[in-house]
């Protein structure tokens, strides 16, 4: 059975220095939640503002990192909590982004839908990182009105 807890942005960084695929810890979040099974942490979400200052709307808040271990049901229990809670603070909308050949099917059970393609496949211009931070390959940006 999936517990729904809070977690801090130290502990959430931590899970996901740990066990996620292809992104690294953020610096910086609104929320953070955790998913519990036995006593163990599973999974956590760390919710925050849009990465995309075109979406920063004051009305938006992105899910930065979505990680779990595995088991079943915790990637769109986390995504649905992440939604109420939103709403419960008076956002209007949540986002966030997956690859391109990642399914979405945990978010398409959690009642999101797809937004289309989004963002590039490298950082340009002057300000990029030495080294690409993220894969480079196309994103899909998911959202669910509030």
């Amino acid at each position: 059975m999936n517990t729904l807890v809070p977690v801090s942005l130290k502990a959430a960084n931590a899970f996901v220095a740990e066990h996620h695929r292809h992104h690294k810890p953020v610096t910086g979040h609104k929320f953070s939640l955790g998913c519990v099974q036995n006593g163990r942490l599973v999974g956590v979400a760390i919710v925050g503002r849009p990465v995309s200052r075109y979406l920063d709307d004051g009305m938006t808040l992105e899910v930065n990192r979505l990680c779990a271990t595995g088991e079943k049901n915790v990637c769109s229990f986390l995504y649905g909590a992440a939604a109420r809670a939103a709403r419960a603070l008076g956002y209007g909308r949540i986002i966030t982004y997956t690859l391109d050949t990642e399914p979405g099917t945990s978010l398409r059970a959690a009642g999101w839908l797809c937004a289309g393609t989004a963002g590039g496949k490298r950082w340009t211009g002057p300000r990029r990182p030495d080294a690409d931070l993220y894969p480079p390959q196309m994103k899909l940006r998911y959202e669910k009105k509030l």
